[in-house]
C-alpha cells in the first residue's frame, strides 16, 4: 500500500483538522501507524480496518474520526466512538501523532477535538484502554496530563505482564465516580 506520508514529513506548516474522512486516508494511514513503531503489525491493520469500515458505512459504523493535516501529509489521528449499549459512554480507539510531530500539541488538539465533538452529541465520559508496557509510559502520561484517570487495570490482559489500563474523564461536565 503505497503512502501519501513521506518518510520525511514536511516541515511543519499550517495544520487543518477535519472531521470527514478521505479515501486517500487510507494509505496515508497506514504509512503513519507504521511510523510509529509501538504498534504491533497486528494493531496497524485494525488501525486500517476500522477506517476501511468507516468509509464503507459512514456514521452508521460508529466510528468517528478527526485527522490533523499539514500540507497533503497525515500527521496524526484519533478514532473514537460509542460504547455500545451505554447511554453517553464513549472509546477513544486510536490517537495518532507521527513520531516528527509529537509534542507539537497536536496529540493534545486532536484530543480536545475529540472531546468536544462528543460533547456536541451528548457524551458524558471517554474511556481510553492502552497497555502498560514501558513504551506506553509516554502514552500513560499524555492522558494524565490531560486530566483523565486510571479507573481499572487488568493485568496480563493483552500478554503476560502487559496489562490494559483504562483511563476516564468526565465529557462536559458530568460527574465522575470517585476512586
Amino acid at each position: 500500500m503505497e503512502s501519501s506520508l513521506s518518510s520525511t514529513p514536511q516541515p511543519l506548516r499550517p495544520l487543518q483538522y477535519r472531521f470527514a474522512p478521505e479515501d486517500r486516508d487510507l494509505a496515508a494511514m497506514h504509512g503513519l501507524v507504521t511510523a510509529t513503531p509501538i504498534f504491533y503489525p497486528e494493531e496497524r491493520a485494525v488501525a486500517v480496518e476500522m477506517l476501511e469500515v468507516r468509509m464503507r458505512a459512514g456514521e452508521d459504523s460508529g466510528y468517528f474520526f478527526v485527522l490533523a493535516d499539514i500540507g497533503d501529509c497525515l500527521a496524526g489521528y484519533a478514532a473514537w466512538g460509542p460504547v455500545p449499549l451505554t447511554k453517553s459512554s464513549y472509546d477513544l480507539y486510536w490517537i495518532v501523532v507521527h513520531p516528527t510531530y509529537q509534542r507539537s500539541g497536536i496529540g493534545r488538539t486532536l484530543l480536545g477535538l475529540t472531546e468536544k465533538a462528543i460533547a456536541e452529541r451528548g457524551g458524558g465520559r471517554l474511556y481510553i484502554e492502552t497497555s502498560s508496557r514501558d513504551e506506553y509510559r509516554g502514552t500513560r502520561s499524555f492522558y494524565l496530563r490531560a486530566d483523565y484517570r486510571e479507573v481499572a487495570r487488568f493485568d496480563h490482559f493483552y500478554a503476560e505482564n502487559d496489562a490494559k489500563v483504562v483511563y476516564c474523564k468526565a465529557i462536559d461536565g458530568v460527574e465522575q465516580t470517585p476512586k
